[in-house]
Order: structure tokens, then sequence, then C-alpha cells
């Protein structure tokens, strides 16, 4: 008898012990596409052009306490600015090609936790088909059914996704006609279970 309830004691507590040691289940959240929002921000000489551009589609996941992975696909036929004619150039071989690579795509490789809601994401963007890796900052809030995931003051290197128009590291006489190589990206994602 008393062997029987020994044999008992440790296979609850093992049982105890191995349900405690559980990892995390991982939980895939949807990018909801109407409430997300890109917004760019492009300088030049002399000035400078903001615009948007839609998200398709995305997934968010977590192991339900934290970020640890995702991707989202870019509409670059979306892409807006606050001009009409620079809308139309963006989208032309000068600059995104919008007709030949129609999505961009970002891919996050690695999350690290950097503070209270804080993450460092590191990633794989891809515009006009290459593929460059980048890092940034971002806030990143779940509840039950939610994640909120902004990142703000993201900056890209245009000229090594093959975007050098205008671009003084690639035309150094074009003096004051010439567009920054960086431009900033805020992006601002909601994804829900």
């Amino acid at each position: 008898m008393k062997k029987l309830f020994l044999t008992l004691s440790i296979l609850t507590g093992l049982t105890v012990f191995v349900s405690f040691d559980k990892p995390a289940k991982d939980l895939t959240y949807t990018v909801d596409i109407e409430r997300s929002t890109i917004d760019w921000t492009a300088k030049k000489v002399g000035g400078g052009h903001k615009g948007t551009i839609k998200i398709t589609s995305g997934n968010l996941v977590s192991n339900g306490k934290a970020l640890k992975r995702g991707s989202f696909l870019i509409n670059m036929s979306s892409i807006t600015s606050d001009n009409a004619r620079v809308t139309t150039h963006l989208k032309s071989d000068d600059f995104f090609a919008a007709e030949k690579n129609p999505t961009s795509k970002f891919v996050i490789t690695k999350v690290t936790a950097a503070g209270a809601e804080r993450v460092n994401i590191a990633g794989n963007l891809t515009i006009k088909g290459i593929t460059q890796p980048i890092s940034f900052p971002a806030t990143v809030k779940q509840q039950k059914d939610i994640i909120v995931a902004v990142a703000t003051g993201i900056r890209v290197d245009r000229t090594k996704y093959d975007v050098k128009f205008r671009s003084k590291t690639f035309f150094l006489d074009i003096g004051d006609k010439a567009i920054d190589d960086e431009f900033e990206l805020n992006i601002n994602l909601v994804a829900k279970r």
C-alpha cells in the first residue's frame, strides 16, 4: 500500500511539474487591413512629400505574452502622395515600378524585449524583388484578441532597393534637385484573432 501511495505521489508531482513546464502555444493574429496603416515621408532639397501605402494582408504570431514573429504584404500600386504628380511618378520605373513589382513584403525574423511593451524588431524588407535586413524599435500592446504594434521613424535607404532617381550617392552633380536616399515609415498594425 505504501508503494502504491508513493508511486501515485511521484506521478502526481511529475504531472504538476510537466504541466507548469509546457511552452506557451503560438497564437496567430490576422492583420486588420482596414485599421492598419503605413505612412511615409521623404525629403528633398527645399522640401519633401508624404503619403500612405496600403497593407494587403499579414499576420502576427504571439505566444500569448509576447510577439514572436509575423509578416505583411504591401500593395505598391496603392502608394499615394500629397501631390498627384508625385503619386504617379512613385509608381513608375524611376521609383517603385509598381506594375512590375506590385507587392513589397516585410518578414519579422527576431523580436527582442526592450522594456515594458517595447521591443526591437529585426526582419527582412523586400522592395522591387530585392530583400535587405532592417531593424527598428516598436511598441507592442497585446490584449485578449488584439495586438497593436506601432513603429515610427523607420529609416529605409531606397538605394539598397535599386531606387536611385535623383540620389546624391549616384548623381554627384545633381545639386538642388537631389532627393534624400532615406525615407521614413510609420507603421501601425492592428491584428485580431
